[in-house]
C-alpha cells in the first residue's frame, strides 16, 4: 500500500485532480472531456470560464492524437487535472519528432509575445491561408488554444533521443476563463512536476488515477474512460467485462460510505487507480469510512479471504437470501462479486485519520 501513500501525497501537494498516462485518440477524448466538464460543473467555476477551458482541452488532445501514429511512444501521452485556487490546470504531454522542436517553440515564442487583440488577428490570417498542413503547419490549433483563453501558453520540450522528444503543453484558466501564465513574462516554465508525474505512472504501470469527490456524473465519467481505453486496448474479451464490471463494484463501495464531500476534503479525498500491465489489471480505491463501520467491514473482508470458490458461491447464496426491500444496504453482496469476479483475495488497510475517520483502502488484482 506505500503506493497509494505516494500517489496520495503528490496529488495533495499539487491539488492533482485527474491523470492519465496511455494512447489519445478520438474515442477515449471524449470522456477526457467529458470528465472535466463534469468536475467543472460542480464547482464554482463560470459558465464563460468552463467553455472557455471545455474549447482549449479538445483542441490539446487534438493536437496530441495528431502525434499519436507514432506507435514506439505514443503510450507515453500524458493528460492532468489540477485544481488552483481560483481555476484549473490542464498539462498534457507527447511525444513529437525532434526535427519539429525548432519550428514549434518558434511559433509558441511568437505567440507568447502577442496581447490578445494581436493574437486574434493572427487567428484571422492563418485561417485565409492555405498553406497550413493537416500537422497544424500554421499553428492554428495553437493559435486558437491562445485565442479561446487570451493568454500566453506555458510549454517546454525535453530530449528523449536523437530522433524524438517530449512536448509539453500547460495552461492554467481562472474561473472566468482568463489564461494565467504561470512562470511570468520572463522565467521558463519548469516541467519537473509534470515529468515526475510521467514517471511514477510509468513505473507504476499506472493508466489512470483520480483524486476528488466521486459525484454519480463523475463516476459514470470514470466507467466510460476506463470501458473506452479497454475496448482500445487488445484485451480479452472474458478480461474486459470482468474488470469493467469489478470497477463498477469499487466505485459503488466508495459511493456507499462516502461520509460527504465537505468532510473527504477536509480529511481524505477519495482515490481510484487503474494500474494495467500486459493482461493484468489492478484496481485500487481508498476512501474515508467512520470509525463505526471499520469492525464491521474488516469481519465481511476476512470472510471472503478465507472462503474459496465454493465458498464464495455460498457466501453469495446467503447474501442473496438475506435481501429485504426494505433494507437499503446490500450486505457484502459487492465485495464477493469482487473476489468471485477478480479470481484473487482482497487487499485492504485501514488508516486512522481522527476519532471519527479513517481512510479504507482496497486494492483487488484482476487475474486473467
Amino acid at each position: 500500500m506505500e503506493l497509494v501513500r505516494l500517489v496520495r501525497e503528490k496529488m495533495m501537494k499539487e491539488r492533482l485532480m485527474f491523470a492519465y498516462r496511455g494512447v489519445v485518440t478520438n474515442d477515449n477524448s471524449i470522456p477526457l472531456l467529458m470528465l472535466l466538464e463534469k468536475e467543472m460543473e460542480s464547482s464554482e467555476f463560470a459558465y464563460l470560464g468552463r467553455k472557455r477551458l471545455f474549447m482549449f482541452v479538445l483542441e490539446n488532445l487534438q493536437n496530441v492524437t495528431r502525434h499519436g501514429e507514432n506507435v514506439a511512444y505514443a503510450d507515453m501521452s500524458l493528460v492532468a487535472y489540477s485544481k488552483t485556487d481560483d481555476g484549473y490546470t490542464i498539462t498534457t504531454g507527447n511525444v513529437i519528432s525532434s526535427r519539429l522542436v525548432s519550428e514549434l517553440k518558434r511559433k509558441l515564442e511568437h505567440l507568447n509575445s502577442l496581447d490578445i487583440k494581436e493574437i486574434k488577428a493572427l487567428h484571422r490570417q492563418v485561417l485565409t491561408d492555405s498553406e497550413f498542413s493537416d500537422k497544424g503547419g500554421a499553428g492554428l490549433g495553437l493559435i486558437e488554444m491562445a485565442s479561446k483563453t487570451g493568454n500566453k501558453l506555458d510549454y517546454d520540450f525535453l530530449s528523449i533521443d536523437n530522433d524524438y522528444s517530449y512536448f509539453i503543453l500547460s495552461k492554467t484558466v481562472n474561473s472566468d476563463g482568463i489564461g494565467v501564465h504561470q512562470s511570468g513574462m520572463e522565467s521558463t516554465f519548469s516541467t519537473s512536476s509534470v515529468t515526475q508525474l510521467e514517471n511514477l505512472l510509468d513505473i507504476n504501470n499506472i493508466n489512470v488515477m483520480w483524486s476528488g469527490h466521486l459525484s454519480v456524473d463523475i463516476v459514470k465519467e470514470v466507467l466510460s474512460f476506463t470501458e473506452s481505453n479497454l475496448n482500445d486496448d487488445d484485451v480479452e474479451a472474458d478480461l474486459r467485462r470482468r474488470v469493467f464490471s469489478i470497477l463498477i463494484e469499487i466505485l459503488d463501495n466508495v459511493a456507499r460510505y462516502n461520509p460527504g464531500k465537505e468532510s473527504e476534503e477536509k480529511f481524505g479525498l477519495p482515490l481510484v487507480m487503474v494500474q494495467a500491465q500486459g493482461n493484468s489489471y489492478t484496481l485500487t480505491t481508498g476512501n474515508l469510512i467512520l470509525n463505526s463501520h471499520v469492525g464491521d467491514l474488516k469481519e465481511k473482508l476476512e470472510e471472503i479471504n478465507m472462503s474459496d470458490r465454493d465458498g464464495l458461491k455460498e457466501l453469495l447464496a446467503n447474501s442473496l437470501m438475506r435481501q429485504n426491500i426494505q433494507i437499503e444496504s446490500t450486505g457484502n453482496m459487492g465485495l464477493i462479486e469482487m473476489a468471485r469476479k477478480s479470481r484473487s483475495k482482497l487487499r485492504y488497510q485501514f488508516e486512522v485519520v481522527n476519532d471519527s475517520y479513517s481512510y479504507y483502502i482496497l486494492e483487488i488484482n484482476v487475474l486473467d
